[in-house]
């Protein structure tokens, strides 16, 4: 068994995941949380979003402490843009963040900035601020605006040692995510053919065994449905990303569901007590 920390890959959801405790995600991404707060125990988490991209050859790190939420979506009642979510960064963890990826060859640098929705959004289900609270910080880091996937592979290389500290690296992204078809599936109990062809593609390479995981991941992402899965490989990345930070711990997807053009995907790489 594995003493490291965990790593998750996490389908985030959009806004109205907060609001809608019928949909079937919603006690899925009770329980992640509960496992992490209540059988991980973690110090921090460090969080990689798909709605945070720096530049095509750097990373930025998040060094604020008070951290706002940015409200990044449009066209959604009142409410959503008035939800809070209750947090708290680290700036020493998040110049550690910095050192650890400039030691590895990757540029990085640090920025003050709110936390995006693909963090609060699953956040405030799994670590609902009174259910379920997360008394620790949250330390967000960018992907790069690239959709290379081996370039994304090795972020998570690079920040796996931070797992020997007891943290937490978790990605937040969709297994599928492809908005533009979401008008012409919305409302309808198939999902289109792609969301289920990618995901189901996605899982094996995800559970591979880490000597074979990387390459594995590199031919998911050359498949002919991967670009109808993903229009933008922003969503995708963080997938990525997780699977670098597991090292030689194998990957397990925890729940999937297909729903119109978006696939929800979990997964956890590494062992947790019982």
């Amino acid at each position: 068994m594995s003493k490291k920390a965990p790593v998750y890959f996490v389908s985030h959801g959009g806004p109205s995941t907060m609001f809608d405790t019928k949909h079937p995600v919603y006690p899925v991404l009770q329980k992640i949380g509960q496992e992490i707060t209540q059988k991980v125990k973690p110090k921090a988490i460090v969080v990689f979003s798909a709605h945070w991209e720096a530049g095509p050859s750097n990373i930025q790190v998040n060094t604020a402490v008070k951290t706002d939420l940015i409200y990044d979506y449009y066209g959604f009642p009142p409410e959503y843009y008035e939800v809070k979510y209750p947090n708290k960064g680290d700036s020493e963890l998040a110049s550690k963040i910095i050192g650890i990826l400039q030691d590895a060859g990757i540029e990085a640098e640090g920025t003050k900035r709110g936390l995006d929705h693909g963090v609060y959004v699953g956040f405030s289900v799994a670590f609902h601020p009174e259910k379920n609270p997360l008394n620790i910080p949250i330390v967000q880091v960018s992907q790069y605006k690239s959709p290379d996937v081996n370039q994304h592979y090795r972020l998570g290389q690079a920040v796996a040692k931070l797992r020997d500290e007891n943290i937490v690296i978790i990605g937040a992204g969709m297994s599928v995510h492809n908005l533009r078809d979401l008008r012409f599936a919305f409302g309808s109990s198939r999902p289109l053919p792609y969301v289920v062809s990618f995901d189901e593609a996605l899982k094996p390479a995800m559970e591979a065994p880490p000597s074979e995981r990387q390459a594995r991941l590199a031919e998911v992402a050359k498949r002919p449905d991967a670009h109808q899965a993903h229009p933008h490989f922003d969503h995708l990345m963080p997938a990525y990303i997780t699977a670098g930070a597991a090292g030689e711990d194998t990957g397990k997807q925890l729940w999937t569901y297909h729903e119109s053009s978006m696939g929800w995907a979990m997964y956890r790489f590494g062992e947790v007590s019982a």
